[in-house]
């Protein structure tokens, strides 16, 4: 059983102090740690300095935390609480405002309303037109009880057919376009895992910053994406133009950064 005064002591070594003491055990240097963990030796030095902000977002620091203890056989939930870095909570839902009762009905009856007013401006002309034929047709019927020989003298001789061709004019009218213009390229994340995500856009405002997990997707216009940075980013495919591109140019410790073009495009993050 562990007596007071040892458990005082093992609090009093910090996370760093364990992977140190872990690693040693282990017979391992810092560049056969990093070697297999994919990462620089430097991260490793500050997991192990404990110095949190050369590694970035909480998120990265529990991330590291979590593959450094798994390779060292640590229980990673201990290590994690001595580091002092608290998880991000996900962004709270607000519900939107509920639509009036009064608005919803009026709504309703206006939309109502033009369907009736846009059903009588077709229905009239046509009616008006049918109308004016019966008449013409009426006019000109002759009377059932009318004698043979005025009958014949009220049909008027009819003109003989003209032998002259008929001139065809073509339209120069532009034909309507059959196709409506492309949609603008589009940017959609799938998460395969737990990842923390930053987007910002063009013009330097904050689109999303968030810890998604494993499941969820996104999606943006090209044109509203300026730069992004994704934790984990081995638990992400990113498509562009609906092809699937390759974040490997732009990773470093499992976390990629680049810039998205108008086009859709990816390009580094320049330093």
């Amino acid at each position: 059983m562990m007596s007071p005064n040892d458990h005082s002591a093992n609090n009093e070594h910090g996370c760093g102090q364990r992977l140190r003491a872990a690693r040693e055990a282990a017979g391992l240097s810092v560049a056969e740690v990093a070697s297999r963990l994919k990462m620089r030796s430097r991260i490793i030095e500050a997991l192990e300095a404990e110095d949190w902000e050369a590694i970035g977002a909480p998120v990265f620091v529990r991330g590291q935390l979590r593959s450094y203890s798994r390779l060292l056989g640590l229980p990673v939930q201990p290590v994690q609480m001595a580091s002092g870095v608290r998880p991000i909570e996900p962004t709270p839902l607000v519900p939107r405002t509920q639509t009036p009762r009064m608005q919803r009905i009026a709504d309703q009856v206006g939309g109502r309303l033009v369907y009736i007013v846009i059903t009588a401006l077709i229905i009239l002309p046509v009616w008006v037109a049918t109308q004016s034929h019966v008449a013409g047709i009426q006019d000109t019927a002759a009377p059932l009880d009318l004698p043979a020989d005025k009958l014949a003298a009220n049909v008027a001789p009819s003109e003989p057919a003209s032998t002259e061709p008929t001139t065809v004019v073509a339209s120069m009218a532009s034909l309507p376009q059959r196709h409506a213009a492309a949609a603008a390229p589009a940017l959609s994340l799938r998460f395969t895992g737990d990842s923390w995500v930053q987007i910002v856009a063009p013009d330097g405002h904050s689109v999303e910053e968030a810890l998604l997990k494993a499941g969820d997707t996104r999606s943006y216009p090209a044109s509203e994406v300026g730069r992004l940075v994704l934790g984990n980013a081995s638990a992400v495919e990113v498509r562009s133009n609906g092809q699937v591109r390759d974040l490997a140019p732009y990773m470093r410790a499992n976390v990629a950064r680049f810039t998205v073009s108008s086009d859709g495009s990816l390009a580094p993050v320049s330093d």
